[in-house]
C-alpha cells in the first residue's frame, strides 16, 4: 500500500513531463528501495529453525576461554559460523557472566549469553536459587539499581542469581542493541546456552518491557532460543513468557539426558495454585464426611501440606539467606531482595525435545565422573544434526 501511494504521488509530479523514460527509471528505483526495505523486515521468520539453532550454538562454543580448559581431556572442536560475524565481545561482568555479539550480512543481529564457567562465582550464581518477585527492583551497587518488569502478574517469581547476572548483561546489552538499531538492523537473534539459557529467559522478557515502555523502539524483532536452560521462574512468569514468545519466537531446546534443564530443585505447596482451586476449601470438603474418613483426611492433609511448607522455608534459608552472603563478597554493595514464600520452579517455554536414543546413549553413555556427559554443545549439535521435525 506504501509503495502504491508513492508511485502515484510520483506518477502525478511527473505526468506533464516529456521524459518518459526518466518517469520509468525513477518509478523503478521506487519499488525496488520498497522491496528491499520489506525484505529486510523479514530475514527472521517465526518457527523453530534447525540451521539457525546450529549457527547460534557455533557461536555459542566460541564464547568460552579455551585456555582455562582441562589440558588432560580432549576439546570438542565446533565448526565456525558459516554466515555470522563477531563484531563485539563484552568483558567479565556481574558474577563472571560475558556475552558476545554476532551479525550477518542480511543485518540480523545475535546477543549470545555464555553459560556457567568453571569459577566458583559462576556456581554461585547458579546456587542463589532464591525466588524474588519478576517485577520490582535490585539495588547491585551504590551506583546501580536495577529495575525490572518481567512480569505484570505480582505471583510471577524468578530465579534470583539468574536476574542478578541478567542485571549486569542488560546494562551492556541494550546500547548496543540502540546502536545496531541507529545502523539499519531491526532483527534480533537472542540465544544462550545452559545458564544463559536461564538468563535469556529473563532478558528476552526485559527487552520486551523496554519496547513496552518506549524505551526501545517497537519495530525490532526479538527471536529467543534457550539451550539446555535451567527453570528460571514460577508457573506465573512461564505464562507470561509463553505468551511474548507465542506465535513462534521463543524456543527451549533440551537433550531429554541431560539433567541442566531439570533444576533447580522444585517444591510446589497449596499456595503456588491459582486462586480458584478446590483445596482452600479443604476443610469445609472435609468437614462432610464421616467421623473416620474425615479424621484420616485431615492427618493425609496434614502429612502432605507441612513436608511443601518446610521445604520452601529451607529453600529460602539456605538458597536465599545463605547463598546471598558468599554473593556479597562478590559484589559488597548489593543488597538482598524480600524473597518471595515459593520455589516452584518450573520448566519454560515452548520446546523443542531432543530424544535421546540408543544410538546417542552408544556415543555418550551416562556417567558417574563426568555429570556434563550430555549437558555440552557436542551431544546437543549430534541430536539436533538428527532432527527431523
Amino acid at each position: 500500500m506504501r509503495t502504491i501511494l508513492i508511485v502515484t504521488n510520483l506518477y502525478r509530479s511527473l505526468r506533464d513531463s516529456s521524459s518518459q523514460s526518466t518517469l520509468l527509471f525513477m518509478l523503478l528505483l521506487v519499488i525496488l528501495a520498497s522491496n528491499a526495505s520489506n525484505a529486510q523486515k523479514n530475514n527472521l521468520k517465526p518457527g523453530f529453525d534447525k540451521v539457525e539453532y546450529m549457527e547460534l550454538m557455533y557461536m555459542h562454543s566460541l564464547i568460552y576461554d579455551s585456555t582455562k580448559a582441562d589440558p588432560n581431556k580432549p576439546r570438542f572442536v565446533s565448526p565456525k559460523p558459516a554466515h555470522f560475524k563477531s563484531i563485539y565481545r563484552s568483558p567479565v561482568i556481574g558474577m563472571e557472566n560475558r556475552w558476545e555479539l554476532w551479525k550477518d550480512e542480511r543485518s540480523v543481529v545475535a546477543i549470545n549469553v555464555r553459560g556457567t564457567t568453571q569459577a566458583p562465582v559462576s556456581w554461585m550464581q547458579n546456587f542463589y536459587a532464591a525466588m524474588v518477585p519478576a517485577k520490582g527492583a535490585l539495588k547491585l551497587s551504590n551506583s546501580f539499581t536495577f529495575n525490572y518488569n518481567l512480569a505484570e502478574n505480582p505471583r510471577a517469581g524468578v530465579h534470583v542469581g539468574w536476574l542478578v547476572g541478567m542485571a549486569f548483561l542488560a546494562k551492556d546489552i541494550v546500547p548496543k542493541i540502540d546502536s545496531c538499531y541507529k545502523a539499519g538492523s531491526r532483527e534480533f537473534l537472542v540465544m544462550g546456552h545452559s545458564q544463559g539459557g536461564g538468563i535469556v529467559y529473563l532478558l528476552t522478557s526485559h527487552l520486551y518491557s523496554l519496547q513496552k515502555q518506549g524505551i526501545l523502539p517497537k519495530d525490532i524483532r526479538f527471536k529467543t532460543y534457550a539451550s539446555a536452560a535451567p527453570k528460571a521462574g514460577n508457573t506465573y512468569y512461564a505464562y507470561e513468557y509463553e505468551h511474548l514468545v507465542d506465535g513462534g519466537w521463543g524456543y527451549n531446546v533440551v537433550n531429554s539426558a541431560d539433567w541442566v534443564p531439570e533444576v533447580p530443585f522444585t517444591s510446589q505447596s497449596l499456595t503456588d495454585f491459582n486462586n480458584t482451586n478446590p483445596f482452600k476449601n479443604i476443610d469445609s470438603i472435609v468437614g462432610k464426611q464421616k467421623l473416620i474418613a474425615r479424621v484420616a483426611l485431615r492427618h493425609a492433609y496434614r502429612k502432605m501440606k507441612k513436608p511443601s511448607i518446610k521445604a520452601q522455608k529451607n529453600y529460602e534459608k539456605y538458597l536465599g539467606g545463605y547463598a546471598s552472603k558468599a554473593v556479597k563478597k562478590v559484589l559488597p554493595e548489593f543488597e538482598p531482595p524480600v524473597y518471595m514464600k515459593s520455589s516452584n520452579f518450573v520448566r519454560i517455554g515452548p520446546t523443542i525435545m531432543l530424544l535421546a536414543d540408543d544410538d546417542y546413549y552408544k556415543l555418550f553413555p551416562d556417567s558417574d565422573e563426568n555429570p556434563f556427559a550430555h549437558h555440552l554443545p557436542q551431544q546437543y549439535l549430534y541430536l539436533i544434526d538428527k532432527y527431523q521435525k
